[in-house]
């Protein structure tokens, strides 16, 4: 950033008397790659780490989707009262405070992983998600153990909501470095694949619970079966990730298994990222960031966390038919996610994250006069014109986001940044919709909510550069074959004219 202000105070005079000069500082700055600085990415490795990053999304987005499918549950068995409002505000209250503790475990979290590796904190964030789940399917009622119970609810779900900070920064900047640039997109899109994998997978399991319980057996133990699932998926995550080795990237930046050579000047050696650093050098990509996150939390917790609540407590919907409707939405996304990734990587990320903003911006309004009619048929066709405007976002924004900062401050700043967003905007978008419907006695309210954050995100994507198939910053380029690699080095060597 300091070299650019540089270059743009150069007197165009002066390098038009001096151009051998200037020629010899820009080839300085700037040197010829060698073949040795390129990375050439091993598909199973690729493979690997993508199946082990996905899985620990899923699994966060599990945790966090059974506890919003299982809200009035949640509330009739913590946050006793004669009002079922207040039941669900407590019960969603409880939710958003682990989103209060997210922007601290990013700030804690993201740093480290830039320091000492992206794979030793992912493994510490798969852990501390899996007791914190657990857990919570272990807390006895409030009618056994009074106010302790709501206590250790919000304790857990603190313990839940400051691993979950380490989690999707990391997650996305293992999946970035790891991929060939080229492709960068496509398995990129396999991350927000596991978040679909969650929730269909919670939305599943409460389905299936609450049709062979009843609702006495739901109150009294039922809704605790999804929480203790989470200590085996947990787990099998954590093996995953234990075999996995430290990313290319990271290992270039420390000088692990490739010695940078003149060429990777640029990249910085060393891996410190304090917290100073992050907010004073790079708060111009945060501010985008935070943009973009804010836009995309508040419809996607909208339609993946609080879309089955608005139709069962605000419409009076039938539970299981807004959880099917629902599911079968997210098991479409998950079918075209993929190809929304392939399609970022062919056209570029900013022309699909439009499209999802612009679709929220003037599709929301219709999808919910749609939705509010009760008709299974005009449901499931409100949900999916917002669900394809979601998974426009969905599949590009994994790529898009760690491509904003550079390598050596990537995981802590888009942690930090991701989290703030998410903990402002995401985590409290049921509690907010909730409120605003009471407040104006409108089931139309969660339609201008999204259409406000659409038109953040318009902006944002309007300020961010194109970054699709091009080295992440502070990385030299990634390449899927030898051959590529050559053709690079290669490109910089003109065949001389005579």
């Amino acid at each position: 950033m300091a070299e650019t202000d540089n270059d743009e105070s150069v007197d165009p005079a002066a390098v038009r008397r001096h151009r051998v000069l200037f020629r010899a500082i820009e080839k300085r700055r700037n040197p010829k790659l060698r073949r040795s600085d390129i990375t050439v990415t091993d598909d199973a490795a690729v493979k690997r780490a993508t199946k082990a990053a996905a899985l620990g999304n899923a699994m966060e987005w599990y945790d966090f989707g059974i506890y919003s499918y299982l809200a009035s549950t949640i509330g009739r068995v913590f946050f006793p009262s004669t009002n079922d409002t207040a039941q669900l505000l407590g019960s969603f209250a409880t939710f958003a405070v682990a989103f209060l503790v997210r922007p601290l475990g990013g700030m804690v979290f993201g740093p480290l992983g830039d320091k000492v590796g992206r794979k030793r904190i992912l493994s510490l964030t798969m852990i501390m998600m899996a007791v914190g789940t657990f857990a919570i399917g272990l807390v006895p009622s409030h009618a056994v153990i009074g106010l302790w119970a709501p206590a250790l609810l919000i304790f857990f779900r603190l313990v839940q909501g400051f691993s979950t900070g380490g989690e999707y920064g990391g997650a996305s900047t293992f999946i970035a470095e790891y991929a060939p640039d080229k492709r960068r997109g496509f398995f990129g899109s396999f991350l927000e694949l596991g978040t679909l994998a969650g929730y269909v997978g919670a939305s599943g399991l409460v389905v299936v619970l609450q049709m062979l319980l009843s609702d006495d057996q739901m109150l009294s133990w039922g809704w605790r079966v999804p929480f203790l699932v989470a200590a085996p998926l947990g787990l099998i995550g954590l093996y995953l990730r234990l075999k996995l080795d430290e990313t290319p990237a990271f290992q270039k930046l420390e000088g692990g298994q490739a010695k940078a050579s003149e060429a990777a000047d640029a990249v910085e050696t060393s891996a410190a990222a304090d917290l100073g650093k992050i907010f004073t050098r790079y708060w111009r990509p945060l501010l985008l960031c935070l943009a973009l996150v804010a836009a995309y939390n508040i419809t996607d917790y909208m339609l993946l966390s609080y879309m089955p609540t608005y139709l069962s407590d605000e419409l009076g919907y039938g539970t299981n038919h807004g959880l099917l409707i629902l599911l079968v939405v997210m098991v479409l996304q998950m079918c075209v996610i993929n190809q929304v990734g392939r399609l970022s990587d062919r056209f570029g990320r900013k022309p699909l994250l439009m499209a999802g903003m612009l679709g929220f911006l003037f599709l929301s309004l219709p999808s919910f006069l749609l939705i509010r009619q009760g008709s299974i048929v005009l449901i499931t066709l409100g949900l999916l014109l917002m669900g394809l405007s979601l998974v426009s976002m969905l599949g590009t924004m994994s790529a898009a986001l760690p491509a904003i900062f550079p390598t050596q401050v990537r995981y802590g700043s888009l942690s930090v940044a991701y989290n703030l967003a998410t903990s402002i905007f995401g985590g409290t978008t049921p509690l907010v919709i909730t409120a605003l419907i009471s407040a104006f006695d409108s089931t139309l309210m969660p339609a201008y909510y999204a259409m406000g954050a659409a038109v953040i995100g318009v902006i944002a994507v309007l300020c961010m550069r194109e970054t699709a198939n091009q080295p992440l910053a502070g990385s030299p380029p990634s390449v899927q074959t030898q051959a590529e690699a050559e053709e690079l080095v290669q490109a910089q060597s003109p065949q001389p004219r005579f």
